[in-house]
């Protein structure tokens, strides 16, 4: 293991930037997000890309550095946080990896190794193609031929996981035997997890509400319009991100705009609820759970997670 980091995470709207960056400033470190879309430039409202204000002066990386015509994997991912993080334990200092996104945090942490050859553009170009083609059933059924395990838990709808594994196996291993190697090496850093939540579903639910409409009264109609003008369409990933892909489905006449919004919050719930989940790993982080109908704590938080922090390590 080449050092110690902080992860402060949790699902949507529960605080995370602001207790990261507290955090941060407390321990003398800096801020590694751990988000898929905030990499990307231009796209600040529906992401919820902290603004100057709220870093509170500490350094954050990994924020705004990728173009939207671009495709991010999480092995990017990993190996830019970890240049970032490795240059920040150089310094002496603390990385705060913060984000929502479990994969990027589990992959980064983990020590999960990517070889180029897993990134062949031009296999995985082919099989979208035969994806699209043939239906998510048919490249199914030519998966369990390589790996059944993997198939057997996957969806046919579910293209981007299904043409992964299928590509890992037409590169001569399973994504299931890929996988099984990786837990067995070392991991990358030694991590403390703080999990951030509401103690109440409802109330997380409430707040996804109330972030949602900010977007909207910040703008977000406007950036998606705007990103669309730069000629992004539905097919790069970054306009795959909840709250661009519906308000863009508005755009094109598909539904109305308050639909849309309906959506999103939909979808933001769902995508908490899925967050809620992969946290559940994290046996040994400290759960900060936020009382109901009273405002977080965060200097409460701050004190609980520094000690914590400095009594782990």
């Amino acid at each position: 293991m080449s050092g110690k980091v902080l992860v402060v995470t949790g699902p949507t709207a529960t605080g995370k930037t602001r207790l990261g960056a507290m955090l941060a400033g407390a321990l003398g470190g800096e801020v590694v997000s751990a988000d898929s879309m905030q990499i990307y430039r231009y796209m600040d409202i529906g992401t919820a890309k902290p603004t100057a204000e709220e870093t509170l002066g500490v350094p954050h990386h990994l924020i705004g550095t990728v173009s939207p015509f671009e495709s991010y994997s999480v092995s990017r991912y990993v190996e830019d946080a970890a240049r970032e993080c490795d240059g920040i334990l150089a310094k002496g200092a603390v990385p705060v990896i913060v984000g929502g996104t479990g994969l990027y945090i589990e992959s980064l942490i983990s020590g999960r190794d990517f070889s180029s050859r897993e990134e062949d553009g031009r296999i995985r170009a082919e099989l979208e193609a035969q994806y699209d083609s043939l239906g998510g059933e048919k490249m199914l059924e030519r998966l369990a031929a390589f790996d059944r395990e993997r198939a057997e838990k996957l969806h046919p709808n579910d293209k981007k996981r299904i043409v992964r594994a299928l590509e890992i196996a037409y590169l001569g291993d399973t994504i299931s035997g890929h996988d099984e190697r990786t837990k067995k090496l070392p991991a990358r850093y030694e991590a403390k997890f703080i999990v951030l939540n509401y103690a109440e579903r409802a109330e997380l639910y409430k707040k996804i509400d109330t972030r949602v409409d900010k977007m909207m009264a910040d703008g977000l109609v406007d950036e998606v319009r705007g990103l669309l003008d730069m000629g992004l369409t539905e097919e790069h990933t970054a306009m795959q991100a909840i709250g661009y892909k519906e308000i863009c489905a508005a755009l094109r006449g598909e539904c109305t705009i308050s639909e849309a919004v309906e959506t999103v919050k939909r979808q933001s719930r769902r995508y908490a609820k899925r967050q809620i989940s992969w946290c559940g790993r994290y046996e040994d982080a400290l759960r900060i759970n936020w009382e109901p109908n009273k405002s977080p704590d965060f200097e409460k938080a701050l004190r609980d997670s520094t000690k914590f922090f400095s009594e782990q390590v």
